[in-house]
C-alpha cells in the first residue's frame, strides 16, 4: 500500500449539478518527470552483475539450459524498454479517469499538493505476462511436459493482475485482500503435478525413522498459503517511495542467484529445469520492475497500486513453489515477515488499526518520524531516529539485501547437516 491518499468520493448529501458531466481530471498540461536511470542502473548492476557472473562464467551450465535462459533474458531486456515507453502513456490515461493521489510523506509542502497517477503497476503486470508468453515460442513445444504448469502459473498471476486492480479501482477492504490470493491460485493448485514431499531434518531422522514425508493435499494448502502470505506481505510494507518495487527487484535477484547456484551445482535434471522455470519468470518480473522503479524512485511520479503489489508477490510466490525452494523463498522474506509479526496486534483487530500507518512527517525538516503502529519502518525510525524518506527508503533495502544474504549464509553453514 503506498503513501498515497486518495481523493475522496462524492457524499450522498452532496448533490451533483444535474446534466453535467463527471469531472475528469485534464491532463493537457501533465508533464511526468522523466526516468532516474543513472539510479536504475546503479541498482541493476549491484544486482545482477553476482548472477550473471555465476550464469556466464562461474558454473557450467549445460547449453540446453542456458539457450533458454539468455533468450528470456534478452526478451526481459525488451520488456524493461516497452515499459519504459508505456508508464508515460498510462499515466496520461489513468489521470484522465481521476485515478491520481496525493503523497502523504510530503504533506504540507508543493510536492505534496501534486497529482500523481496511481495503478501504474498494471503497465508492469501486462508486459510482464506479454513477455512470458511470447517466451514459449522458443522453450516450449506442444507436448513439454512443463507447459501445462507454465500457463497455469500465468493464469494465476493474470488473475492476481486482475483482482490487484479491481481493489485499485473499488478499494476493496483490507480483510478481503487477504483472501483474495486463494482464489488467484487455483488455476496453479489445480495444475500442479510436481512432487508433495518434504525433506525432513537430518537430526530428526533418528526420531522419526523415515527422511522423506508426503503430505498429499497438504502440501497444496501450504501453496496456497505461502502464495497468500507473500501478496499481502509486499502490500503492508510499504508507504515509501521506490520501497515496494526496490524491495521486489532486491528479493528478485537473489532468488536468481539462488537458482543458478542449485543449477550449477546439481546432477538431478528435474530439479535443474525447475530452477531454470523459476528463473524464466524471476527475469521478466525483475526487469519491468527496474522500469517502474524509474519513474517510482523518490520522489515518485507515478504510484504502482495495490496492482503491482499483489501481482509481484504472487510472482515470487510461483516461482519459488515451482522452483521448489518455498523454505528458501520465505528467508527471503525475512524483512516481509518481521513487518507481518509487527503488524498482527492490528491486522487483528487487539489494537487500532488506521488506514494509513505511516510515519509522521515534518514538513520544516523534510524528515519522518515514527509513529506507535506496529510496522518495520516505523519502528525502525523509532530505533534509529528520525530520516529523510529517501535516506529510510535506502536504510530498509540495504536490511532487505542483508537479509537474502544472510539467507545464502545459512544455506551454507547448514548444508550437509540439515538437509
Amino acid at each position: 500500500m503506498t503513501a498515497r491518499q486518495r481523493t475522496s468520493p462524492v457524499t450522498k448529501s452532496e448533490k451533483p449539478p444535474t446534466e453535467q458531466k463527471p469531472t475528469i481530471a485534464s491532463s493537457e498540461d501533465f508533464h511526468l518527470s522523466p526516468p532516474k536511470l543513472r539510479v536504475i542502473f546503479v541498482i541493476s548492476s549491484l544486482l545482477c552483475s553476482l548472477y550473471l557472473y555465476l550464469l556466464c562464467f562461474h558454473y557450467n551450465v549445460d547449453s540446453e539450459l542456458k539457450r533458454p535462459i539468455l533468450i528470456n533474458a534478452g526478451l526481459s531486456l525488451v520488456g524493461f524498454f516497452v515499459t519504459l515507453k508505456l508508464i508515460p502513456v498510462a499515466a496520461r490515461y489513468v489521470l484522465r479517469r481521476n485515478m491520481f493521489g496525493f503523497d502523504i510523506n510530503k504533506r504540507g509542502t508543493p510536492q505534496g499538493d501534486v497529482k500523481v497517477p496511481e495503478s501504474l503497476g498494471i503497465v508492469v503486470g501486462i508486459v510482464f505476462l506479454i513477455v512470458a508468453i511470447i517466451f514459449q515460442f522458443f522453450n516450449f513445444t506442444e507436448d513439454s511436459l512443463w507447459l501445462v504448469e507454465y500457463n497455469a502459473a500465468l493464469a494465476s498471476i493474470c488473475f492476481m493482475i486482475l483482482l490487484g486492480f479491481v481493489d485499485d479501482v473499488l478499494d476493496v477492504p483490507w480483510r478481503v485482500k487477504l483472501l483474495l490470493p486463494s482464489f488467484a491460485t487455483l488455476p496453479l493448485l489445480m495444475a500442479y503435478a510436481g512432487h508433495t514431499t518434504i525433506v525432513i531434518p537430518k537430526p530428526l531422522v533418528s526420531y522419526l525413522g523415515f527422511e522423506i514425508l508426503d503430505l498429499g493435499r497438504i502440501y497444496k494448502l501450504y501453496m496456497a498459503l505461502l502464495a497468500v502470505f507473500c501478496t499481502n506481505s509486499i502490500n503492508i510494507h510499504a508507504g515509501l517511495n521506490g520501497l515496494e518495487i526496490g524491495q521486489t527487484v532486491v528479493i528478485a535477484a537473489a532468488i536468481l542467484i539462488h537458482n543458478v547456484m542449485q543449477i550449477g551445482a546439481s546432477v538431478d535434471t528435474e530439479l535443474r529445469q525447475a530452477h531454470a522455470f523459476s528463473i524464466y519468470l524471476t527475469q521478466p518480473l525483475m526487469a519491468t520492475s527496474l522500469a517502474m522503479l524509474a519513474y517510482n524512485w523518490y520522489p515518485s511520479a507515478v504510484f504502482v497500486g495495490d496492482t503491482y503489489t499483489v501481482f509481484a508477490g504472487m510472482t515470487m510466490a510461483v516461482a519459488g513453489i515451482l522452483g521448489h525452494f518455498s523454505e528458501t523463498l520465505l528467508i527471503f522474506f525475512l524483512p516481509q515477515v518481521l513487518n507481518f509479526l509487527l503488524s498482527l496486534p492490528q491486522l487483528a483487530g487487539i489494537v487500532k488499526c488506521p488506514r494509513h500507518r505511516l510515519p509522521k512527517f515534518d514538513p520544516a525538516t523534510g524528515l519522518l518520524t515514527g509513529t506507535k503502529d506496529g510496522t518495520l519502518v516505523n519502528v525502525y525510525l523509532r530505533i534509529f531516529g528520525r530520516k529523510s524518506e529517501k535516506s529510510l527508503c535506502i536504510h530498509l533495502l540495504v536490511f532487505q539485501a542483508l537479509a537474502c544474504a544472510f539467507c545464502f549464509l545459512l544455506r551454507h553453514f547448514l548444508a550437509g547437516w540439515y538437509k
